[in-house]
Formats: C-alpha cells, sequence, structure tokens
C-alpha cells in the first residue's frame, strides 16, 4: 500500500541531462541512455544552460558516439527551460555549475537533481527498490560522494580531450543503466 502523500512511480521514467550548449555532454548522456535503457519504463531529454536551438552534436562527439555504436546525426540541441526541469523525474548535469543553473531555474528541483558522476556514486551501494527510493536515498546522501563530480567540456579541444569525456560518460550511464533497469 503506498503511503499518504507518496508520489506514485511514474509509468515512464523522465530523465533530463543538462551541459551548457546541449552540443557535447549532454547528448551523449542521452543518447547513451537512450541505448541502454527500456524506452517503455524511460524517456530520456537534454538541454543546454546557454543552449543553442537546433544545432547539431559537435562533430568530435559524432565520431565518439560513432565509436561507442551510436549515431547522433538526428540530434538537435535545445535551450533549458524551467518546463523541462519540472517535468524531468531525475536531472543529471555535466558539472556541479550546471546542477546550481538548474537549481537557479527551479529551486524545489534539488532533490532530483545530481552531476552524472555524482549519482553514478551514490548508486553505487543503493537499497532502494525502486526509482523514486533510489533519488531520494540518493539526495539524502549527497554528502557522501565523491569531491570530482564534473564531466570536462571537450568543445573545441584535441581528440584526447573527446575520448575521455566520452569514456567517462559512458561509463557512468552504463552504472546507472544497470542500476535503473534492476529497479521496479
Amino acid at each position: 500500500m503506498a503511503e499518504v502523500g507518496a508520489r506514485p512511480e511514474p509509468a515512464r521514467w523522465s530523465i533530463l541531462t543538462v551541459c551548457t550548449a546541449n552540443v557535447c555532454r549532454s547528448p551523449l548522456m542521452e543518447l547513451l541512455l537512450r541505448e541502454r535503457l527500456d524506452p517503455a519504463r524511460f524517456e530520456i531529454a537534454s538541454a543546454g544552460v546557454m543552449g543553442w536551438r537546433d544545432a547539431p552534436v559537435d562533430s568530435m562527439v559524432r565520431l565518439e558516439l560513432a565509436r561507442l555504436g551510436l549515431d547522433g546525426s538526428e540530434f538537435r540541441s535545445r535551450p533549458l527551460h524551467p518546463a523541462h526541469v519540472k517535468a524531468a523525474d531525475v536531472v543529471l548535469t555535466a558539472t556541479k555549475e550546471h546542477r546550481a543553473s538548474v537549481l537557479e531555474l527551479d529551486p524545489g528541483a534539488l532533490r532530483k537533481t545530481f552531476t552524472l558522476l555524482e549519482l553514478a556514486a551514490l548508486v553505487e551501494d543503493r537499497t532502494a527498490d525502486s526509482l523514486p527510493e533510489l533519488v531520494a536515498d540518493a539526495a539524502r546522501r549527497r554528502s557522501t560522494a565523491p569531491s570530482l563530480l564534473d564531466v570536462p567540456d571537450p568543445f573545441r579541444r584535441a581528440p584526447e580531450v573527446h575520448r575521455s569525456t566520452a569514456d567517462l560518460i559512458d561509463d557512468a550511464t552504463e552504472r546507472l543503466a544497470r542500476t535503473f533497469a534492476t529497479l521496479g
């Protein structure tokens, strides 16, 4: 029986990924999560705090997506709006600065907004049995996350930076997807 006032688990879990322009890191997060999570249970989108409208992914990111077996040719960027944050069940940002920008738009989103690396670390030793419990538990234990929480920005940087950023995002989204898939 659900407790009074408890939020029912949504039919589809909405995940929003956020970075600066929505052409490098958040598209990588979005597309990797889309590939790894059941679309019947998860809806994944992305946006940028200074997002461009309808820009394709960065050409270097497209190469990294191809290396990871994905096609980013259909992706188009969008700027972040408060409605995107309100509609999301979880918001994953590339950096702490992006997390702060999300919270400026919607201070009430604190308990559902994490950096990608922060949430990936916090779910490692989870005890939750559902996605809402997982997010609530992670929010309670936020102070126990590692101090290095930011995914470096590869925009207009060397191919090696794009590769290491893509690998970091690949690893974190793999860990999150594996955990999310096991929850009811």
